[in-house]
């Protein structure tokens, strides 16, 4: 076409459709941004207003537990003391005497002390015991016979099946015991109502209540009932929840801190991809901007221009992700709900706020990427604009060479440190790995892109020697285009394998732990809330049987015992009773685990720090008592067996019930004496219990996976999106090669090829940023750089990736290229 020559009716179709593919691409991945960060935003904000479901207390105006949380104040070097806490897994009990100062404050009508423990019908079925006093908290109401009178008689929720009159055998903490059934309510969670007297017996602990419901004429004065009850926690409106079930608390800071983290992510993947993007679809505009400047057009007024465009696209766009983010948040967390990963009762909170946030961050992101891309487009000279529009730049500049170095050297840095440390801070330390090795591959991008066109073009003019060299020449020539598109590629590979990969590692190192360290030879389950203590002690009586070790499940917490810890820390405990020595092996390092008795503790040696036997800790146990814990062992195995293993006696009594999760029996006797004594337990071997707690497992690693899906779809539409975007380009490029003598064929043969060697640098790079990141965290988790990688998995999220990528490569491609006819170069 002549140099005054007006352009074709298709040259001219050819750029309305480039111009609008860029702007739609740009508006796909701002919306798909939005709706990736306002549903970490639901999540986050769910977890801050989270309070579990007022039921059983709904006729209390107020309820008075104890402290449900664990409060420290922690010195830093050079810093004020600063205040943190930790929520309780088990029930913080009060003195039932503080009900006698809760009913002199005015207004209050009536105290009822509540107790829970756990009730095992005849059937099998659980309910959950309480005092008949109780039962006006609901209220519950009795729809036939009367209330119970005397020890041996008790109320049942209809849904159990007894009639009034007829005996039934519930199990507490014992063998089941006779009760007689007097009266049924019909409505409500499924319970036993005993008298007064036999409730506080059978949970347990005299004097002692799980909470104090206070009923009063109107709205109840939580100032005057805090001050009768100095030290406790006086729950008012939704907050009377939490006192009823302690597992939302429990769970809401470190669902928050997930949120945070998976908010985080998405921002640091929306800013890498959406960046890229908008990047790439200003450098493809440099002509225009040139002859902007070429007519005229200050810098100030190229910027505005596109500033205004990309407000233009991005505000809609943002707008509707931060719309559609409500309902991405809402099926996050029905999921979570649905496998297990959120308790019960955990509710879901949908407001603007998330919107906002969204729509800020997006919007933010794309400006800021808009205005940088077009500095130096904007500033430099009109004839130097119109120069490097023809020809793409091979120079990089150099503040991004040195901020590339600068993100490398923080990665080897976070390296040393997961490499040189254990526990929690080499964990830590795998995060800002990951960041840090992206954050350098998007800034030196153009560099192992010409890096992958020195190393793979070779294969490709092997390959095809004509169609091969000009795929090098392309990859190599158009380094800035080629970076912006191998930066996601290698982020998907990176962010998915590390995702996936470190769970799989983390469920298989458990698994292999427990396993090598169960001696034995049969465990005793329940299909109920626990096993009575007394099935060890049953257990242990039978001929046969060399040991019984009951093993009880908690939360302790403990204060950082290394620099690098900051903040208070909820571990998993397990209490173990007698003959541990022989049921298992947590592999000891030092110290006896026979020596775990009183106030002692072994602890696994990632939280060891500078612990060794011999030393003493404070822990808080599970109810928020403090103690103050001799180390007796230090062990290797922490995956298998918790953090912390405490005397079984220990545990028990400070757990809101005494139940067992299991006991380790070594011998080959016949239990069935025991799983006959017991409603709902049985005897299994150590394969089926295995099997057991990896399923469980395997149910935690439904976050990564919620994750990956998340996170990983968002910067495949984001590849897809940036490869179209570039492909639609090069409409001039190929329509030349066409003009040279280039068949269709050979052009798409070339395309092929180049497709080959950018998605395989990108997907190189990918692999090496996950593969240093998993043996880092295999050393630091297992102690040997040994990840857990599934070949299928590694398959899939490869051929996911390259298949995706180079359909958005070929198939925009075979559109522009005509099949008959010269085509007009645009």
């Amino acid at each position: 076409m002549s140099a005054g020559a007006k352009p074709s009716p298709r040259a001219r179709r050819t750029r309305t459709r480039q111009g609008k593919g860029a702007f739609a691409g740009v508006f796909a991945a701002l919306m798909f941004a939005a709706v990736l960060v306002g549903a970490c935003g639901v999540l986050v904000e769910s977890a801050w207003r989270a309070h579990a479901p007022v039921d059983r207390f709904g006729a209390a105006d107020a309820v008075v537990t104890g402290r449900q949380s664990v409060e420290d104040r922690l010195r830093r070097i050079g810093s004020e003391p600063e205040k943190q806490s930790r929520p309780l897994t088990e029930r913080a009990r009060v003195p039932v005497a503080v009900a006698e100062r809760l009913r002199a404050v005015p207004g209050v009508r009536r105290v009822v002390a509540d107790v829970s423990f756990p009730v095992v019908l005849s059937s099998g079925a659980a309910v959950t015991g309480h005092g008949w006093d109780s039962a006006a908290l609901r209220p519950y109401e009795l729809s036939a016979g009367r209330a119970p009178q005397a020890p041996g008689e008790v109320v049942l929720s209809r849904s159990a099946g007894v009639p009034v009159g007829r005996p039934v055998g519930l199990q507490v903490n014992g063998t089941p015991q006779p009760f007689r059934v007097t009266g049924l309510v019909s409505s409500g969670p499924s319970a036993a109502f005993f008298t007064a007297g036999t409730a506080a017996a059978l949970n347990g602990h005299p004097g002692q209540a799980d909470a104090l419901a206070v009923l009063t004429g109107g709205k109840a004065d939580a100032k005057a009932l805090r001050a009768a009850a100095p030290g406790l926690t006086v729950a008012t409106g939704s907050a009377r929840g939490d006192a009823e079930t302690l597992a939302v608390a429990a769970a809401r800071p470190d669902i928050l801190e997930l949120g945070a983290s998976l908010g985080g992510v998405a921002v640091m993947t929306a800013l890498v991809v959406v960046g890229g993007l908008i990047a790439l679809s200003v450098r493809e505009r440099a002509r225009e901007f040139a002859l902007l400047r070429a007519i005229g057009a200050t810098p100030w007024q190229v910027r505005r221009g596109l500033l205004g465009e990309t407000a233009r696209v991005g505000v809609p766009a943002a707008l509707l992700g931060g719309v559609l983010s409500l309902a991405a948040g809402a099926g996050m967390h029905a999921a979570m709900i649905r496998k297990g990963v959120l308790p019960d009762g955990f509710g879901l909170s949908l407001s603007p706020l998330p919107v906002l946030a969204a729509f800020a961050v997006t919007l933010l992101a794309a400006t800021a990427t808009a205005l940088l891309a077009s500095v130096r487009l904007s500033r430099i000279r009109p004839v130097q604009a119109l120069g490097e529009a023809a020809v793409d730049p091979t120079a990089l500049p150099r503040w991004r060479v040195i901020a590339g170095v600068v993100f490398l050297v923080l990665g080897l840095s976070a390296l040393g440190a997961s490499t040189s440390t254990s526990g929690p801070t080499a964990s830590a330390s795998i995060g800002g790995l990951v960041i840090s090795l992206i954050v350098a591959t998007a800034l030196m991008g153009p560099l192992l892109a010409r890096l992958g066109s020195r190393v793979l073009g070779r294969a490709a003019r092997l390959a095809s020697p004509v169609a091969g060299r000009l795929a090098q020449h392309a990859s190599g020539t158009a380094a800035l285009r080629a970076g912006s598109v191998i930066t996601p590629v290698a982020l998907a590979v990176a962010f998915a394998g590390t995702q996936l990969f470190a769970q799989s590692t983390i469920v298989h190192a458990t698994e292999r732990q427990a396993a090598d360290g169960n001696r034995a030879d049969q465990v005793l389950v329940s299909a109920g809330p626990g096993l009575p203590q007394g099935a060890a002690d049953a257990a242990r009586r039978l001929p046969g049987v060399t040991a019984a070790t009951p093993v009880k499940t908690t939360t302790v917490v403990m204060a950082p015992k290394e620099l690098g810890e900051k903040n208070l820390r909820s571990l998993s405990a397990r209490g173990i009773g007698a003959g541990a020595e022989r049921t298992m092996d947590p592999k000891v390092a030092s110290g006896r685990l026979g020596d775990l008795q009183g106030g002692t503790v072994a602890l696994s040696r990632d939280v060891a720090g500078g612990l060794h036997v011999g030393s003493t800790t404070p822990l808080w146990l599970g109810d928020g008592t403090r103690v103050q814990a001799r180390v007796v062992a230090v062990y290797e195995r922490g995956l298998g067996f918790g953090d912390v293993l405490l005397p079984h006696a220990l545990v028990a009594a400070h757990s809101s019930t005494p139940l067992d999760d299991h006991v380790l029996v070594r011998g080959t006797a016949d239990l069935r004496p025991v799983t006959a004594a017991y409603t709902g337990a049985r005897a299994i071997g150590p394969g089926a219990f295995g099997a057991g707690l990896s399923r469980e497992l395997r149910l935690q690693g439904l976050v990564s996976q919620v994750v990956v899906a998340a996170i990983g779809g968002f910067i495949v539409i984001g590849l897809v999106t940036t490869l179209a975007l570039a492909t639609g380009a090069r409409r001039r490029e190929f329509a030349l090669l066409r003009l040279v003598g280039g068949t269709r064929r050979q052009v798409l043969r070339m395309l092929r090829l180049e497709a080959a060697i950018v998605l395989g640098t990108g997907t190189a790079a990918g692999a090496l940023i996950a593969a240093v990141t998993l043996l880092a965290f295999a050393t630091a988790v297992t102690g040997l750089p040994l990840p857990s990688v599934s070949p299928v998995a590694v398959a899939v999220v490869l051929t996911g990736v390259a298949g995706s990528g180079a359909a958005a490569i070929l198939l925009p491609a075979r559109a522009m290229l005509p099949r008959r006819g010269s085509p007009d170069i645009p």
